[in-house]
């Protein structure tokens, strides 16, 4: 089913022509590579986002279950942590060995790594539970507008950008208002759907399309409105998500087709994060063993 075509025809990604699995370019749009060194029949066959959508609730869904269970083997698992909006919370512990951002990962023990891994950890049931509502509904509108593998390279590169400032903030900006300070400990993929909704709005600008632009303006506005009164929500990363996600858009321009190299760099964002956080667990196994 997943298998490699190397004879024969496929569509390209970009215009819907047939092409040759062996062509060097589209002829019809001049997609380099349409093909997809042929694997772009199989990559059709996740969707029109790839899969990315349940590659994203998969990999959060079994990270939160992996840091519940080493909670636990800590010795540190509160089912209900502190009311109903934190219920079955992994320990702070469990979520530092897992690759935890902040300005204290970052800035004080230099866990540059974190910046990547953090978008796929969640602090509590309902954390996890509402941030996958919101990757469900936004990453395919995103990969239908903008383009599947574009989106997995803003999806991964806004929670960098949202992450990053949080740290900075925290490091660097002495606010003495709370919901306004960076965060020293920070995770969940809140930076990267702000990231996602950044990119519709620029995408929506750069169309014309008012609707598109006003949904993700009302909805940004309305999440970072909710973050100013709920506590303990990043308001940093948030807005840094968004305009991470906003100036990707612009560095990739979404008036225009999708090309082979986009591809690579989506790959490319999905190994970058596996490795980090990889590397989160056995770096932060390495300390707790000392």
């Amino acid at each position: 089913m997943f298998g490699r075509r190397t004879t024969g025809s496929v569509v390209c990604p970009s215009c819907g022509s047939l092409v040759g699995v062996r062509d060097d370019r589209c002829y019809t749009c001049g997609r380099v590579n349409p093909g997809l060194w042929g694997f772009g029949p199989a990559l059709r066959r996740l969707g029109a986002d790839l899969g990315f959508v349940s590659i994203v609730i998969g990999a959060c869904s079994t990270l939160y279950v992996l840091t519940l269970l080493v909670s636990a083997m800590m010795g540190q698992l509160e089912p209900m942590g502190g009311g109903i909006m934190s219920i079955l919370p992994p320990s702070r512990d469990a979520l530092v060995l897992f690759g935890m951002s902040g300005g204290l990962p970052v800035f004080r023990m230099g866990w540059w790594w974190t910046l990547l891994s953090a978008s796929w950890l969640h602090g509590n049931f309902l954390h996890i539970l509402f941030n996958m509502m919101w990757v469900r509904d936004l990453a395919p509108a995103t990969a239908d507008v903008i383009g599947p593998s574009r989106t997995v390279v803003i999806y991964t590169m806004s929670g960098v950008c949202g992450f990053l400032l949080s740290s900075v903030a925290f490091a660097y900006f002495a606010v003495p208002i709370p919901i306004l300070r960076g965060a020293p400990l920070t995770m969940g993929a809140s930076a990267s759907i702000f990231g996602l909704l950044g990119a519709l709005w620029h995408y929506g600008r750069m169309s014309g399309s008012s609707y598109i632009r006003g949904q993700a303006g009302y909805y940004a506005a309305l999440l970072f409105v909710m973050g100013l009164i709920m506590p303990g929500v990043d308001n940093y990363a948030h807005a840094g998500g968004f305009i991470g996600g906003y100036l990707m858009s612009a560095f990739f321009n979404p008036l225009t087709r999708e090309r082979g190299d986009h591809t690579l760099m989506a790959i490319a964002c999905l190994v970058a994060t596996f490795l980090a956080i990889a590397f989160a667990v056995v770096h932060g196994l390495g300390l707790l063993s000392r």
